[in-house]
């Protein structure tokens, strides 16, 4: 499986973030002594699943690195663009890539065997479109203040993931179709609006579920969709606003600390471990050599008659 993680957005003057940001990509924001965005190449690279990434809208210059053969490409402006150009040079760099996980670079804190979870889940089936999201339980239990958007579903409220994966063929189908969704996915009634009178009315009256809502935009597109119940609220904990930055920062400091608290007792035990086997075998040292007796026995001494 290979990755695209989509680095594009700069904040403007009015976004929330453009404080952090010095006019630069918001992907380079200073989380817990790293760019926002070298949290997501970490996992990619420490997660089993993936082989290749492509990076887009940032260059080499960025200083950012994977342990996985990685390539750089510009930004084009607008989200699905850059989904595009992620896409194509997947292509190009292995061009029997059938699907292609998409990652934004606002979600620091996922971890390899996250990143593992949703490629795993998704091939369990041969849909066109995976689509994460996570019920307001599982995001509140871990980030109680993220004040995220929640969108009401027939069992629970929901919002949605920032990785998910599709087939490599489908980005270039509909693209009027997908500019607007992707345009709207902040925006859960404007969502609703793209899918349809019935889907509006189920929406107001709690009737639909996640894989109904999934499946309405999969169909709009000519495709099959699934929606996939992601229990990692990392994976839906995006940063968007200045106080779900300081949340990830507070969170990767203490992932910090408990990292180097776990080195630091590994390397303990490791050198007691390599003391006590090399204190078993070291050989005992050689006892001194006994004095041999002499064979004619003790010196006698004789006094002298007188």
């Amino acid at each position: 499986m290979d990755a695209v993680v989509i680095a594009g957005g700069i904040p403007a003057p009015q976004d929330p973030l453009y404080a952090y940001s010095n006019g630069d990509s918001k992907a380079l924001i200073d989380i817990a002594g790293k760019p926002m965005v070298q949290w997501v190449l970490d996992a990619l690279g420490q997660a089993k699943t993936i082989d290749r990434v492509a990076l887009v809208g940032l260059t080499e210059k960025s200083g950012l690195i994977c342990s996985k053969p990685i390539a750089y490409l510009s930004n084009q402006g607008k989200m699905l663009a850059n989904i595009q150009t992620g896409t194509a040079k997947i292509l190009e760099m292995n061009p029997k890539a059938q699907y292609v996980l998409f990652v934004t670079s606002d979600i620091p804190a996922i971890t390899g065997p996250m990143v593992d979870w949703v490629v795993n889940t998704s091939l369990q089936t041969q849909h066109d479109i995976y689509y994460n999201v996570l019920t307001r339980q599982v995001m509140e239990q871990q980030f109680p203040t993220s004040r995220r958007t929640y969108v009401p579903l027939k069992d629970f409220e929901v919002c949605g993931g920032d990785m998910n994966m599709a087939r490599a063929a489908i980005v270039n189908r509909n693209v009027e179709f997908w500019d607007k969704v992707i345009e709207a996915r902040k925006n859960p009634a404007a969502q609703a609006s793209l899918l349809g009178f019935d889907i509006i009315f189920r929406f107001l009256f709690r009737q639909l579920t996640a894989d109904d809502v999934i499946r309405r935009v999969a169909e709009r597109l000519g495709l099959k969709g699934r929606a996939l119940i992601c229990p990692f609220a990392e994976v839906g904990m995006d940063v968007d606003k200045p106080h779900q930055l300081e949340i990830m920062r507070a969170h990767l400091a203490r992932v910090q600390r408990k990292q180097l608290t776990s080195s630091r007792v590994q390397t303990a035990v490791a050198k007691t471990a390599r003391g006590r086997r090399s204190g078993a075998a070291a050989p005992r040292p050689a006892a001194p050599p006994k004095k041999a007796r002499s064979k004619a026995g003790p010196v006698r001494r004789h006094q002298k008659r007188r």
